[in-house]
């Protein structure tokens, strides 16, 4: 099977996690190699999730790395033998592989924990805010591009609104409700979307004012997704440079407690609607 041109993040983090199994049993990739009939540059593809590994090649490599975890070799195993097709692959060679990564993540996601500072939560914006977001990047998209944006955001929203869907749960930092992204029309859809998703059995929000006390976690945005497992979490950062995707075990708890941290200085969801609310009333 020729090698993959550009593995998707899901595919490079199997591979991760067989190259840290492997380092944990203190082979080299030419030795894990030897122990399956490969060759070190093979090995070497699918560690860095160029090549696929089928069901019996992880399990072989598990018990050769001595891996007592089955939960986590049963979970290697589901992220391998996986042929989901989903809905983003309609926008393969349309948007930037990225788009496509953070959808398939987020259909795997057993939970979704987001911070955000300055937009709306993408799961959570109307079709006209989240136009104005990619109406207002340089240099200015052309509609060939700026429609699939659009589309792809809106159809994120599966991961909330499928029949089992993954718990949600997002804090927003007040200067998200303020900054009018849009017009005066958009800003008050964008309010009501929000409080009709936060009346969601699965989907909470929560909301940081400007008036809380200690509270320095300005640079807190992020998403953090939950796997089958807590080490195989993924946690998404987005800079000037493009997306992060963070799975290393220090950067995992870290975030876990920054998470909690900026959860304890928000509002609970009853006083977030009412904040909300009040926000509404000023129009």
């Amino acid at each position: 099977m020729a090698p993959r041109s550009r593995p998707t993040a899901r595919q490079a983090r199997l591979g991760t996690e067989l190259r840290r199994l492997r380092e944990a049993a203190g082979l080299k990739a030419r030795e894990a190699a030897g122990l399956i009939s490969s060759t070190s540059a093979q090995m070497s593809q699918v560690e860095a999730g160029f090549a696929g590994a089928s069901e019996a090649r992880v399990r072989r490599l598990a018990a050769h790395y001595a891996c007592a975890d089955e939960a986590l070799v049963d979970a290697l195993v589901t992220m391998a033998t996986d042929r989901t097709q989903g809905w983003w692959e309609e926008f393969r060679g349309i948007l930037p592989p990225v788009f496509l990564d953070v959808a398939e993540l987020e259909h795997h996601a057993t939970f979704l924990h987001e911070v955000v500072i300055t937009h709306v939560p993408g799961l959570l914006q109307t079709p006209d805010y989240a136009r104005a977001v990619f109406g207002y990047m340089v240099p200015e998209l052309p509609d060939s591009e700026l429609i699939p944006r659009v589309e792809h955001r809106l159809r994120r929203r599966a991961v909330i609104e499928r029949d089992a869907p993954a718990a949600y749960e997002t804090v927003v930092h007040e200067a998200a409700l303020r900054i009018r992204v849009g017009d005066r029309g958009v800003w008050r859809a964008q309010l009501r979307r929000l409080l009709d998703e936060s009346e969601r059995e699965h989907v909470t929000v929560r909301v940081i004012p400007f008036d809380t006390d200690h509270y320095a976690g300005a640079s807190a945005a992020m998403m953090h997704l939950g796997g089958p497992l807590p080490q195989l979490d993924t946690v998404l950062r987005d800079s000037p440079n493009g997306t992060a995707f963070l799975d290393a075990q220090s950067q995992l708890e870290r975030f876990r407690t920054l998470f909690r941290k900026v959860e304890q200085a928000s509002l609970d969801p009853r006083r977030t609607r009412d904040f909300i609310h009040h926000l509404a009333k000023e129009l």
